[in-house]
C-alpha cells in the first residue's frame, strides 16, 4: 500500500499529543471524519463528534447498540433460504444539540470569527473538549467552552456542561437545548455498505415537558422495538434568567433567557438518556428515563467526571501499551485502544458494531471481526467483557439453529451480519456462505478459556456451541471417494473476492481446530461433569457416535496445497484464475468492491484481504516457518488491501517471517486507518476490528506473543525505530507485565503463583514480583540473510506517511 492512499489531516490543525486527540482550528473539509474520530461511546450508547450547536453536520448520529428497525429485503429473483429481513440501527433522536443566541445573533461555527479555537478527545478524562472565543463584528466577544461524555460507568446516561462568558459588554443570551428527531437516508454516499434509519420509522407514543426536563417515548413500526429519550438540566450563573420547557411531535426543547453581564459565567448542564427494550412498554421506559435523570441530577457534572476518570484510570492500568519516548507512535496506540473502551465497555447483551457507535456504516452489524479482531484485546486485558461478548453468541444460539435449518443444514449456522441473531445479508455469495463464523467464534471461545481458565463458561455455554458447529460442518462436508479427505465445497472465507468455492483453506483449518476442540471438550465433560453431558444428551440429542465422526473428519481433513511453487492454495480453484493487471489499475479504482462487478472480480486471481495468511496467524502450529515464508510472499503481492482488516494480520507474519519493512509499515496502516482515513470512509465511523488488529500488531507482531493450548510464549522483534514497547496482560487472573527493547525483554508478574512462559523456546519461570530479563538473540532476518532492522534504524524517526 502505498502512502498516497493515507489522507493525512495537516499537522497544524491535528496536533500530536499522547492523552488527547486535539483540533486546533475549525476546518469543514475534515468536518465528517471528524465527526467519527471524535466520537464518545459506552458501547450501548454513542454520539459522533458534532458540534454543540447542532450545525454544520454531515452524520448528526446518536447510536443505541442494538435498537434496530427492520426491512423487507427484496430480490429480483427469490429463491429458498435467501435472508427475509434487514436490520438496521436507527439515528435516534439527537439530545447533543444546545444553540446559542448572543444580542439574538446566532452562534454558528464556519461563518463565526474565532479568536481562538481548540478541541479535544481526552482519552484519560473520557470527555469531548471544546474551547473557542467568538467575536462578532459588533465588537462582542465571547467565550465558549464545552465538555461532553458519554458515561462509562452509567450505561444509560450521557451529560454536556455549556460555558459562555460576556468578555466585551452585557448582552441578552439565549441557550435552547433540544432534544430532535433525526431524519435519516438510505445510502447517503452511494456506497452499498452504509444504510441509514433516523426518526421516521419510529412513531412518537410520548411527549411531555415540565420545568427544564422533556421526556420522549417512541416505538419502531417495523421491529416492535421502543425508546425513551429524556434530557433535564441545570443553570448556575448569577445573571437573571427564565426558563421555559416544552414538547411538539418532531422535538422538545428547554430555552433559557438571561440577560447576561460581562464577565459572569453562565453555565448550563445538560443531562442526557436513552433507554430500549424489545418489547411494547413505552411509559415505563419514560419511567426509567426519568429515574436516572434524577440520580444525575443528585451526582452533578461533577461527579460524573469524577467516576469517568476511575472507570478509565482502571482502563488504562489494564490495558495501556506504552512506546516511551514516542508521543506520535502513543498517540496513535492510545487512541485505538481508546475506541475499542468506547465500543465495548457497556456492550452488554448486544455485540460490537464493526464501527462501534461511531457512524452509519455497516448499519450497525456485527461481524465475525468481533471474534477474530476485538476478543484478543478484550480476552487479556478485560476478560470479562470477552465473556459477555461470547455470551451474547450464545444467547442467540437458538437463531443460529433456525439459520441452520433455512440453508439445508444441521446443527447451528451463526450470521455473517446481524443486530437481533438473525442473518440480514442479502448477498449470500459474500453473506452466508461465509460458514467460517461457526469456527471463528469457537476460536475465540477457546482462547478466552485457554487465557483466563474458566472452565465452567466452558460447561456451561461453550459445550453447547460446540455441539452444535461441529454437527454442521460434520453435515456441511463430505468424504471424497478417491482419497477419503473430508472436503467443504461452495463456502466463501474472509476474502470476499473469491466467494462460493471449494475447500478454502482458512475454512477447513478452522472447521478441523472446531471439531478437534468439540471432541477434546464433550469427551472431558462425559468424564468429569456427567450430570452435564447427561443434559447435552437429553436437550439436544447429543448421540456418542456423533463425536466419533466429528473426529474422524476432522483427522481426515482436505488442505489444497500447491506442490509445485510450495504454497498452499486459498482454495481448489486459486491458481485456475486469470491474474489481475494491478499495474493498469489506477488508485482511484479502489477499493475493487465499489467500481467492478463482483462476476469481473471473481473471475480473476486477486485477493481483498489474505484469508491465508490470517490462518497462519491464527492456527501459526500448522505452518513450518518456510511456508510461512513462501505463503507470505506469494500472497502479498495479490492482495489488494481493500479490506480494513487485512494489513494488521500481514504485519503480524511479515515481523514472524523476517520482513520487517513490510511488518512496520502494515502496522502503521492498520493504526492509521481512521486517523489518516487510509479506507477513505472514516466519515461513515471507525474500523474498531481494525483497532484491535493494531493492538495485535504490537503484541503478536512486535512482541511476537503467541498463545497456542493455553501456552504464553514471546519472540520479540521490536524495530528500533519504534524504541520499546511496554504492556500488561491478564493471564489467569494475574498480571504479566512486558518490557521490550530491540535487545532486551524483562517480564514481571504480579500475582500470587507462578508462572511458565517462553522466550525465544526457552522456559522461563517467572515467580511473583521478581522481574526476569532476557536477552533477544533472535533478529528477523530479511530475504538474503540480511538483518531486516539495521542499524539505520536508530535515527528514530517515522517513515513518510507514518504517524509523525
Amino acid at each position: 500500500m502505498s502512502d498516497s492512499r493515507r489522507q493525512h489531516a495537516p499537522q497544524d490543525i491535528y496536533t500530536r499529543e499522547p492523552w488527547r486527540l486535539v483540533e486546533t482550528r475549525f476546518d469543514e473539509r475534515y468536518l465528517a471524519a471528524a465527526e467519527s474520530l471524535f466520537a464518545t461511546a459506552n458501547g450501548y450508547l454513542g454520539m459522533r463528534g458534532t458540534c454543540d450547536e447542532g450545525q454544520p453536520v454531515v452524520h448528526n448520529g446518536t447510536y443505541v447498540n442494538g435498537f434496530h428497525e427492520t426491512w423487507p429485503i427484496v430480490y429480483g429473483e427469490e429463491a429458498y433460504g435467501f435472508a427475509k429481513l434487514g436490520q438496521t440501527i436507527v439515528d435516534v433522536p439527537d439530545a447533543k444539540i444546545i444553540r446559542l443566541y448572543v444580542d439574538d445573533e446566532p452562534f454558528f461555527l464556519p461563518t463565526a470569527t474565532l479568536e481562538g479555537f481548540e478541541r479535544a478527545l481526552d482519552m484519560r478524562a473520557g470527555t469531548l473538549d471544546r474551547e473557542l472565543v467568538w467575536a462578532h463584528s459588533s465588537g462582542q466577544r465571547v467565550s465558549i467552552r464545552s465538555r461532553r461524555l458519554v458515561s462509562l460507568e452509567h450505561r444509560h446516561l450521557a451529560a454536556i456542561e455549556y460555558d459562555v462568558t460576556l468578555l466585551a459588554s452585557d448582552a441578552p443570551v439565549v441557550l435552547v437545548s433540544e432534544v430532535v428527531d433525526s431524519g435519516g437516508s438510505t445510502h447517503p454516499n452511494g456506497d452499498p455498505r452504509t444504510r441509514q434509519f433516523g426518526c421516521e420509522v419510529l412513531d412518537a407514543e410520548v411527549g411531555r415537558a415540565a420545568d427544564a426536563r422533556v421526556v420522549r417515548g417512541y416505538a419502531t413500526r417495523s421491529s416492535g422495538m421502543t425508546l425513551s429519550c429524556a434530557i433535564d438540566h441545570e443553570v448556575r450563573t448569577d445573571c437573571s434568567f427564565g426558563v421555559k420547557a416544552s414538547t411538539d411531535e418532531s422535538a422538545g426543547r428547554v430555552v433559557y433567557s438571561i440577560d447576561g453581564t460581562v464577565g459572569t459565567r453562565i453555565r448550563l448542564t445538560k443531562y442526557i438518556t436513552y433507554h430500549t427494550s424489545r418489547r411494547r412498554q413505552v411509559e415505563e421506559l419514560c419511567q426509567r428515563a426519568e429515574r436516572v435523570l434524577d440520580r444525575a441530577v443528585e451526582k452533578g457534572f461533577q461527579g460524573l467526571l469524577a467516576s469517568q476518570r476511575r472507570f478509565l484510570d482502571d482502563f488504562w492500568h489494564h490495558s495501556d501499551v506504552e512506546v516511551p519516548d514516542n508521543p506520535e507512535w502513543q498517540q496513535t496506540i492510545r487512541f485505538n485502544l481508546f475506541h475499542m473502551c468506547q465500543a465495548t465497555s457497556r456492550a452488554e447483551g448486544v455485540g460490537v458494531p464493526a464501527k462501534g457507535l461511531t457512524g452509519p456504516g455497516y448499519e450497525g452489524h456485527y461481524f465475525w471481526d468481533t471474534e477474530i479482531y476485538v476478543l484478543p484485546f478484550l480476552t487479556y486485558t478485560k476478560p470479562r467483557i470477552a465473556q459477555n461478548l461470547l455470551r451474547q453468541r450464545y444467547d442467540c444460539l437458538e437463531e443460529a439453529r433456525q439459520r441452520a435449518r433455512e440453508v439445508n443444514q444441521r446443527g447451528a449456522l451463526f450470521p455473517w451480519r446481524t443486530i437481533n441473531g438473525n442473518e440480514a445479508s442479502a448477498y449470500y455469495a459474500a453473506g452466508t456462505a461465509q460458514y467460517h463464523i461457526n469456527a471463528d467464534i469457537v476460536y475465540a471461545l477457546r482462547k478466552y478459556v485457554d487465557a483466563t481458565g474458566d472452565g465452567d463458561f466452558l460447561k456451561e455455554v461453550g459445550a453447547e456451541i460446540l455441539v452444535e458447529t461441529a454437527r454442521l460442518w460434520v453435515d456441511l462436508g463430505f468424504f471424497g471417494r478417491h482419497d477419503g479427505k473430508f472436503r467443504i465445497n461452495g463456502v466463501t472465507g474472509p476474502d470476499e473476492y473469491n466467494t462460493v468455492v471449494n475447500n478454502n483453506l482458512y475454512t477447513n483449518l478452522m472447521a478441523r481446530e472446531n471439531l478437534w476442540y468439540a471432541v477434546k471438550t464433550i469427551r472431558a465433560l462425559s468424564e468429569d461433569d456427567p450430570q452435564r453431558f447427561a443434559s447435552l444428551v437429553r436437550d439436544i440429542g447429543l448421540g456418542a457416535d456423533e463425536i466419533d465422526g466429528w473426529r474422524q473428519a476432522a483427522d481426515r481433513m482436505y488442505l489444497p496445497y500447491d506442490e509445485r511453487d510450495g504454497v498452499h492454495l486459498q482454495d481448489d480453484s486459486f491458481k485456475d484464475k486469470q491474474d489481475w493487471d494491478f499495474d493498469s489499475t489506477p488508485l482511484d479504482k479502489y477499493p475493487l468492491l465499489l467500481h467492478y462487478h463482483p462476476l469481473v472480480i471473481y473471475r480473476y486471481r486477486v485477493v481483498k484481504q489474505a484469508d491465508v495468511v490470517l490462518a497462519m496467524f491464527l492456527l501459526g502450529h500448522e505452518f513450518s516457518h518456510d511456508q510461512k515464508r513462501r505463503n507470505f510472499v506469494y500472497y502479498d503481492q495479490l492482495t489488494t488491501r481493500d479490506s480494513s482488516l487485512s494489513c494488521s494480520i500481514e504485519s503480524i507474519i511479515a515481523a514472524e517471517v523476517g520482513e520487517a519493512d513490510k511488518a512496520f509499515s502494515y502496522s502503521i496502516e492498520a493504526g492509521l486507518m481512521d486517523l489518516a482515513d487510509v479506507a477513505g470512509n472514516v466519515q461513515d465511523g471507525c474500523h474498531i476490528a481494525s483497532m484491535g488488529g493494531f493492538w495485535m500488531t504490537l503484541i503478536y507482531g512486535f512482541a511476537g506473543m503467541r498463545d497456542t493450548g493455553g501456552r504464553i510464549s514471546f519472540a520479540p522483534k521490536v524495530p528500533v525505530r519504534l524504541g520499546g514497547l511496554r504492556f500488561p496482560l491478564q493471564i489467569r487472573g494475574q498480571r504479566l507485565e512486558v518490557d521490550l527493547t530491540p535487545t532486551s525483554a524483562t517480564y514481571t508478574l504480579r500475582g500470587e503463583a507462578p508462572l511458565t512462559i517462553v522466550h525465544e523456546d526457552e522456559l522461563v519461570e517467572l515467580e511473583p514480583e521478581v522481574p526476569s530479563t532476557r536477552e533477544v538473540r533472535r533478529r528477523p532476518q530479511a530475504a538474503g540473510g540480511a538483518p531486516a532492522v539495521t542499524a539505520s534504524d536508530a535515527e528514530a524517526v517515522t517513515p513518510a506517511g507514518g504517524p509523525s
